[in-house]
């Protein structure tokens, strides 16, 4: 047997023989769900405490926790004495980086990425299709109970076919919009911040996403966005926040876009330059731009992009799903019995990385 494998079934036998693993979970799962999570080893022992605040959640609960589930509540230094790992319920973190506790030596830190990648690569391929066939023009038309004589060049659509997808950020959720586009015939680039490596080693529910990075025409570094940009018809922007990416699609990348092109951003608000993003909608070298976050939440009612009649809002809603936990709750289970086995964990956040 490889020696991989005994240290694997050793690390195992010693955590059933060791004290339990008190594992605390701040999220709302179903009974059902808590069920699933109890049945993967006797000797995790779960505290289930949907709370709103760290102040909710008695201290001798938090002193003892080894391993923390959470969506936002995150506890003080002091009061984490047994802390090893933090399982974020959210793919995006960044609002999280300069907290205290991130920075403890040795704790262990992973996000939900990849988890929710399917329904947002969905929600992705939704908005691309309704800009591309004027849906937005549609329903405002529809509102005014309106059959406008000038129907055929007011909604106009632009075929898929043949045009250049380029995908700022071929992580989890860029893969698998590229699995999704297969058989509309695009052409797809996209960014990737190490380009030796192709395939995805993170999280990736089976059956989904490019594991490979076979549907990929073109890789271009993140310092090349522009250049990748000239080629595209449509733009979709999926990478974290970080002080690297911070305003990364600005004027001239946006400049740099096919005139008409189209813009999709579920990424982090502050990716986009907003003054440029808004000019470039305004007078019209974007043909319009579906947008699900921003750098302020909720996005004020005076905010001029929302009267702008070539862009779609959504409330930061993309990832939102009827089944987001039962996906969270798979990829934490996953995670545990790597935790409990000794192996590594998926999606562990890099601090000099930011994601």
């Amino acid at each position: 047997m490889a020696t991989g494998k005994i240290e694997v079934i050793l690390c195992f036998i010693i955590h059933l023989l060791i004290m339990p693993i008190e594992t605390l979970v701040t999220i709302p799962f179903s009974e059902e769900i808590q069920s699933q999570l109890r049945s993967i080893s006797p000797n995790l022992n779960f505290t289930f405490s949907a709370s709103q605040r760290t102040s909710d959640i008695p201290e001798d609960v938090w002193k003892k926790a080894e391993v923390l589930y959470t969506g936002h509540i995150l506890p003080e230094i002091a009061q984490t004495a047994a802390l090893k790992w933090v399982q974020f319920h959210y793919a995006g973190i960044d609002r999280f980086v300069e907290e205290p506790l991130l920075k403890k030596n040795g704790l262990k830190i992973t996000t939900l990425s990849g988890a929710a990648a399917p329904h947002i690569a969905e929600h992705i391929l939704t908005m691309i299709l309704s800009l591309s066939r004027q849906i937005p023009a549609l329903l405002n038309s529809q509102k005014k109970a309106e059959w406008p004589k000038d129907r055929y060049d007011r909604f106009a659509a632009v075929e898929l076919s043949g045009k250049t997808v380029g995908i700022v950020g071929y992580g989890s959720i860029g893969r698998q919009l590229a699995w999704l586009l297969q058989p509309f015939g695009v052409n797809i680039l996209a960014t990737k911040r190490d380009m030796m490596h192709t395939e995805d080693k993170g999280y990736t529910p089976e059956g989904t996403g490019d594991p490979g990075g076979n549907f990929v025409h073109r890789l271009y570094p993140p310092e090349a966005t522009r250049s990748m940009a000239r080629e595209c018809h449509y733009l979709v922007v999926t990478v974290p926040l970080t002080r690297k990416t911070h305003n990364l699609i600005d004027e001239k990348v946006l400049n740099a876009l096919q005139p008409g092109a189209f813009l999709v951003d579920i990424s982090r608000g502050g990716v986009i330059h907003q003054a440029a993003l808004f000019n470039a909608l305004k007078d019209g070298h974007l043909a319009g731009a579906a947008l699900d976050v921003f750098p302020e939440e909720p996005l004020p009612a005076n905010n001029p992009l929302w009267k702008l009649p070539n862009v779609i809002i959504s409330p930061h809603i993309a990832g939102n799903s009827t089944t987001y936990n039962n996906k969270a709750a798979t990829l934490f289970r996953e995670n545990l019995y790597r935790y409990i086995s000794g192996l590594p964990l998926y999606n562990l956040f890099d601090p000099q990385r930011g994601y």
